[in-house]
Formats: C-alpha cells, sequence, structure tokens
C-alpha cells in the first residue's frame, strides 16, 4: 500500500537517514584542525545565539543539593514546571492559561513523540502525518510505539491551505479501508519543518473540526514557536504570523481532551543538548496517568531542570534574548536566500520561521547538466556529490518529499561557515554524476 510508511520503509529510511550523520559528526570541519572535515547545515541546529546563551547559563552554575536527588519526581521539578508554564503563557498566549499539572516534561521532543505515540495508538493503528515531513516524525512514532505513519499527499495543493484539509480526510478514509485499523491521531509540525512556514489560525481551526469529526487526536508540535522572524526576501506567498494551537477557544470547534501541544528548548534556544522537551495536555488527566509510569524512562536531568527554570524565571533576559535570535534568524534568511538567487538555484519562498530553507537542487543540476532527462530521477545522485564535496544536507527523500530532487539547507550558523557550505553545494552541483 503506497499510502502507509511499512516496517520495511522505516528500516530502509533509518538505515540511510542515520549511516551518514554518525560518519558527518565524527568528521566535522575545522578550520585549523580538520579543514577536509564535512560541512554540516543538515541537522537543526541553531548557534546564531550560542554566545549569549552560555554566558548567562555559565554564571547561575549553583546547583542546589535537591538537583542531585530524583526531586520533585519523573516530570520536571514542581519549580520548573511553574516556571516553565509562566513563561509559556506569556510567549503562547494560551486560551487557558497553563500550570504546573497541565504540563509533563521529557528529555527532549522525541521522547515526547514517543510518549504521544504510545499513549494514543495500539501497534498497527495510524498516525496521520503531512508530506513534507520532519524524517526523524517516523521512527520516532513508529520504532517502540510501533504505529503506523500515514504519509498525506497534497500533489499541487499547498499543505498549509485550507484545501490541504480535505487530503488528511481522504488518507484517513483510504488507510481505515484497506487495513481495517483506525487513524488515532495527526501529527502537526507548527511551525512547519522543513517549509519554514506556520499554519494560519483558521487552517488550524479546520483540522481541529476534522479531528472531532473522526475523534483523532490533534498533536501541535511547536518547537520552533519562538523562532518566528521577518521575512524580507520574498513577495509572495505572504508571511502568516505563528498562533499556538493552544490561542484557540475551542469552545464548539474540538473537545479539549484530544488537543495535545509539544515544545522544547533545543530549537528556540539553540540548545539540542539540554534535552529538554513537554507534553502540554490541559483537560486529558487519562493522558497524564498513562505518562506517569512511562516518563521515568525519560526524566530530564536535574542540571538542565535547574538552568531552565532560572532562564524561564528571568523575563528581561528572555524577551532580550528572543527578539535578538529573530533579528539573526532574519538576516541569515536573507543571505541565504541571496546567495541561491545569485547561483539559479530553485527555492520554496515565504518561509518566516524555523532555520530551512527548502531548496531544488535537482532542477539546478540537471539545468548545468543538459544531458539529464528531466525524467531521471536525480536527488540520490546529488546526495552522493553533496557528500563527494563534504558538505551534508537533510536529503527530501526522507522528509518525504512528493518531488525528486529537493533538499533542507539549515541556515542558522555563522556567516563564515554558511558560505563554505554554500559554496561546497554549488561545487557539488557542477560535478558529474559517474
Amino acid at each position: 500500500m503506497q499510502h502507509l510508511i511499512s516496517r520495511r520503509a522505516q528500516d530502509a529510511a533509518e538505515e540511510a537517514s542515520q549511516t551518514p550523520i554518525w560518519d558527518v559528526l565524527s568528521d566535522a570541519w575545522c578550520a585549523s584542525t580538520n579543514p577536509n572535515g564535512f560541512v554540516n547545515v543538515g541537522v537543526a541546529e541553531n548557534s546564531l545565539m550560542h554566545n549569549e546563551l552560555l554566558t548567562f547559563l555559565n554564571n547561575k552554575l549553583e546547583l542546589p543539593a535537591q538537583y542531585l536527588t530524583y526531586n520533585d519526581g519523573n516530570s520536571g521539578s514542581n519549580r520548573l514546571r511553574a516556571s516553565m508554564a509562566g513563561f509559556l503563557n506569556r510567549q503562547l498566549k494560551p486560551f487557558t492559561p497553563l500550570n504546573a499539572d497541565h504540563l509533563v516534561v521529557t528529555n527532549g521532543v522525541s521522547p515526547a513523540i514517543e510518549h504521544v505515540s504510545w499513549a494514543f495508538t495500539d501497534p498497527g493503528e495510524g498516525i496521520l502525518l503531512g508530506r513534507p515531513y520532519y524524517g526523524t516524525f517516523i521512527p520516532d512514532m513508529m520504532t517502540r510505539p510501533r504505529a503506523t505513519v500515514v504519509p498525506v499527499s497534497f500533489e499541487e495543493c499547498d499543505p498549509l491551505s485550507l484545501e490541504g484539509v480535505a487530503k488528511y480526510e481522504t488518507a484517513l478514509l483510504n488507510f481505515q479501508e484497506e487495513t481495517g485499523k483506525k487513524v488515532r491521531s495527526l501529527m502537526l509540525c507548527h511551525p512547519h519543518n522543513p517549509l519554514g512556514r506556520c499554519y494560519s489560525r483558521e487552517v488550524l481551526i479546520e483540522l481541529m473540526r476534522f479531528c472531532q469529526k473522526y475523534q483523532i487526536h490533534l498533536i501541535s508540535d511547536e518547537i520552533y514557536a519562538l523562532s518566528v522572524w521577518e521575512n524580507t526576501v520574498d513577495e509572495y506567498p505572504p508571511p502568516v504570523k505563528f498562533e499556538s494551537a493552544l490561542s484557540i477557544d475551542l469552545n464548539g470547534i474540538i473537545d479539549p481532551r484530544l488537543v495535545h501541544v509539544l515544545w522544547g528548548v533545543s530549537k528556540d534556544f539553540g540548545a539540542n543538548g539540554l534535552r529538554m522537551g513537554v507534553i502540554i495536555s490541559q483537560v486529558n488527566e487519562d493522558l497524564h496517568s498513562a505518562l506517569r509510569g512511562a516518563s521515568l524512562y525519560t526524566t530530564p536531568s536535574g542540571l538542565a531542570d535547574h538552568l531552565m527554570a532560572t532562564l524561564f524565571d528571568d523575563s528581561t533576559f528572555m524577551d532580550a534574548y528572543i527578539q535578538e535570535s529573530q533579528r539573526r534568524l532574519s538576516q541569515s534568511y536573507a543571505f541565504t536566500v541571496d546567495f541561491l538567487r545569485e547561483h539559479g538555484i530553485t527555492y520554496a519562498p515565504g518561509a518566516n520561521a524555523a532555520f530551512f530553507v527548502w531548496v531544488d537542487l535537482g532542477k539546478r543540476y540537471r539545468e548545468l547538466h543538459p544531458s539529464v532527462s528531466d525524467n531521471d530521477s536525480v536527488g540520490d545522485k546529488v546526495m552522493d556529490l553533496l557528500l563527494k564535496h563534504k558538505v551534508f544536507l537533510a536529503s527530501g527523500a526522507l522528509f518525504g518529499s512528493e518531488k525528486d530532487g529537493w533538499f533542507r539547507i539549515v541556515f542558522t550558523q555563522s556567516k563564515e561557515y554558511l558560505v563554505l557550505a554554500l559554496e561546497r553545494i554549488v561545487a557539488a552541483l557542477q560535478d558529474e554524476i559517474v
């Protein structure tokens, strides 16, 4: 069946995606010690604000003794959850204010995704996921929860549009008819990875109505919620401002027990290594009960717990940090797009969130090599050339791209590093496929 991701396909995707990345990370470029190493613009890390965050955290490294114990339990200390709830109330503007009891803190958003997948599905049951998608959603939802990812194809329809909502219903009905199993949830990446755009409030409400109709859970992964910035270079499509699923009055739209939001510090604070995520579910006590035991395996460290609570409590620093981060994101996106345009590389315009430019390297390769037929698939071959030139990008094939030759560039690097990566991409495209 073409409409779902099988276990065999998942295994192949994991093998293809994980083997190169470990090679890349173990052979990282360094100007002085490893100039021939890999330049990595494929992993979603944000280094633009590292110095500012490190300066703040290094001045706060006074760890109270209780953080060397189990403290308040598995799902984050009482202090952390209260501090995080207060911070997210200011940033996400939920219709119903958050409190500590609404939050289950985990050691990263990947474990949070795994938790909700396990809680909402029995093995083989479906989770809807629109294409293109964040590639690691697949192992997060399938490996241990054993859910079945049901990819939603949009063809020429904008995946973030009102028209796209009907595509989810088609995928749900096809899956349930052909497998005899239920779809239990819809996973939304908002802001979107890899497209770098936000779902409008209107589309969010229609997706909620769809989930209510079929009594399935809406999971809004909002890990890039604070990484929204001004697009100064694209005229179309017009940017859509970010509004959290939590900000919507659910009355008359959807049972609030079906709405859940995920967030974490990895992206908005450039802190993948701190390993902290959160599941936000305001009225579903059954979910909280189910996760009380499972969260034993995803407890955040006491050090991360203390540091992030300290960070959340400092609203002056946080406001200034987020504002400056968004300014730098805007600048880096504009620089990257200008470079792509200068070198004739097509990209998907209209981004105003997250760290990505979605680029059609396959098209540019065909233009540079007229002997290659438009009907020839070149995505894998271009990936080989990129690796040959020691630059790593995320391949659209592993992100469920509906078209061949698309890749995701992560632009949240220093200008010097980004220029080196872009120059290597251009050199790879000029090379011949053997």
